[in-house]
């Protein structure tokens, strides 16, 4: 429920700066109301949306509380203790360490009734902590200052870490941005990058998210599909932080008003490397940039790693054996499609087979594949792409994505004359893949006597070995969960993530979680009739095809991954 700012009765600093003419008693108590709100200092609310003179404020509050105010233009950022605090602490409370004397901390605040940070701060120090009172405009700049001149983000750095680590971007229209690399080729800058993409490699993480806001600036990994921030460098950084990941991945750095996509190899050693795939966003404070690592190792782990049931995995293999006819993989952005793809690609990868791949970008590079990057830009679409493969004495294609009514027909085509293809679609089921087909404007019969095997995968968390725990269930949320009467009656062991220093929270690594579907005699009929996406997803589990939901209780009865993560990444 709002509260009304005419029935805030004022007192304590709001009163005094009221009496001392530094504010109008209505300003004053919307200004008490809303810091109150926002969990913010009233001295920095007031501050900030230059309601008040903040040096008029810090000596109004100074008389208040009998405090001397001090100057902080008299201090230097090398002139205070250094690691101290936690920057974080420092952010939180709006507090600054001044000096130390003995077991003493002074810390400079702009608001002497903030008893919590001198709390929180004797805490994280262990020494005893005294305020000392300071204009809050000049205390904010102070803190900029200081975490500039202490920036610890690139401390401890082991060069040993970095040594023998190359990289190098994709192709350069031009020698604009070597000209100006050096301009930002500050070593400490290249350490640091160089360092967070070493350590989201060590870590498992899929993606880097390089984020610059109004005020700060966050660094975030995506380990085992969940985001977790490992970095906060100053905003100052930002502009270097952009320039250095850009020139790594050879894009213009003086261009920042277009996103731009590119590419980063990190050789690791003479046998292994890793490839990033970098794309540049124009956000309101700055250019985000995301890089999603590619382990071309990821394509050659083998099927039995995956996470296929045993019937699931002879589906596969069967239908690539075939020579002919369309594999369909399916799911959301970050379901392991690739991986799938790639891996099938990888056991079809034989000298006596020609395989070609259009992709938007090529993301795992195979020795032994013709692969191309798709531009529309200059004319080359899947469209185009496919048509050129035809022609090329194909054995293999594969089309990265089915994205309009074109590249499916080609694509149904090339399936329809002897060729194999493999290709993705953006749905949620194998049946909706179906009817989405359909609805770009397939003929029924041809996709009924093209497609022969429908993959829909999502990635569910594994439990860590280490530590998940058993727990135990009601049966009747068991049954209302999904799980059958018959497993029910077998038994079997529920677990629940725990947590411990090898693992992220209780979980480590990726599952994938599949609903594989052959298209038999009976469902290619149903498509000729145009059977809606339910009537199909019924007629599959009559034929035992289990769904993505089953098939993720399958996971939890197995005790590779639990029912929350399950119900995370699966729904009926």
């Amino acid at each position: 429920m709002a509260t009304n700012s005419s029935n805030v009765t004022l007192t304590g600093l709001a009163r005094r700066f009221v009496d001392d003419g530094l504010l109008d008693e209505d300003v004053a108590k919307e200004a008490f109301l809303q810091s109150s709100q926002n969990r913010i200092p009233l001295i920095t609310y007031l501050a900030q949306n230059q309601l008040a003179d903040s040096a008029k404020l810090a000596f109004s509050a100074a008389m208040e509380f009998g405090m001397p105010v001090l100057n902080l233009d008299a201090f230097l950022p090398d002139m205070m203790p250094e690691k101290v605090v936690d920057e974080k602490l420092i952010r939180k409370h709006n507090a600054l360490p001044l000096f130390k004397r003995g077991n003493r901390l002074f810390i400079a605040v702009s608001d002497p009734t903030n008893i919590q940070a001198l709390d929180e701060m004797k805490f994280n120090t262990g020494l005893s902590t005294d305020a000392v009172l300071v204009d809050d405009a000049k205390l904010r700049a102070a803190i900029d200052r200081y975490l500039d001149a202490h920036d610890t983000a690139m401390d401890g750095l082991d060069d040993a870490d970095l040594e023998g680590v190359e990289t190098e971007g994709g192709e350069q229209d031009d020698d604009e941005s070597a000209v100006t690399a050096s301009d930002v080729d500050d070593a400490p800058i290249v350490k640091y990058v160089n360092k967070l993409l070493l350590d989201a490699i060590r870590t498992g993480a899929s993606d880097i998210h390089f984020e610059p806001y109004e005020k700060t600036y966050r660094v975030r990994y995506r380990t085992d599909g969940i985001l977790k921030e490992v970095s906060r460098p100053s905003i100052k950084l930002a502009p270097k932080i952009a320039a250095r990941v850009k020139i790594m991945a050879q894009l213009d750095i003086s261009e920042r008003r277009v996103p731009q996509d590119g590419r980063i190899k990190m050789k690791l050693s003479k046998t292994k490397a890793i490839d990033f795939r970098v794309n540049t966003l124009p956000t309101l404070w700055g250019e985000k940039i995301v890089l999603r690592i590619l382990d071309p190792s990821q394509a050659k782990l083998g099927i039995d790693v995956l996470g296929y049931e045993e019937d699931q995995k002879q589906l596969y293999l069967e239908a690539l054996e075939q020579p002919q006819g369309m594999i369909l993989v399916t799911g959301p952005t970050g379901s392991g499609k690739t991986v799938s793809l790639y891996t099938g690609l990888n056991i079809l990868n034989t000298t006596e087979r020609n395989i070609s791949t259009a992709e938007d970008p090529a993301e795992i590079n195979l020795e032994g594949i013709n692969q191309v990057n798709v531009n529309p830009k200059v004319g080359l679409g899947f469209a185009e792409a496919l048509r050129a493969f035809l022609r090329q004495d194909p054995d293999v294609i594969m089309v990265g994505e089915i994205r309009d009514l074109e590249t499916a027909n080609i694509a149904i085509k090339a399936a329809q004359t002897g060729h194999l293809v493999l290709s993705t679609l953006h749905t949620n089921s194998a049946a909706e893949t179906l009817t989405r087909l359909m609805n770009m404007g397939v003929p029924a019969f041809n996709i009924a006597t093209s497609v022969s095997l429908i993959i829909a995968q999502r990635l569910g968390r594994r439990l860590c070995s280490s530590c998940k725990q058993p727990m135990e269930v009601p049966r009747d949320v068991l049954l209302k969960e999904g799980f059958t009467e018959e497993q029910i009656d077998t038994g079997f062991t529920l677990y629940r993530p725990k947590g411990c220093d090898k693992c992220n929270g209780g979980y480590k690594g990726r599952v994938g979680i599949y609903e594989v579907v052959k298209v038999t005699d009976t469902l290619a009929n149903m498509i000729m009739e145009e059977a809606s996406s339910i009537q199909i997803a019924k007629q599959a589990q009559a034929e035992g095809f289990r769904t993505l939901r089953q098939s993720a209780l399958l996971k939890v009865i197995q005790g590779v991954t639990s029912l929350e993560e399950a119900n995370r990444v699966t729904k009926d």
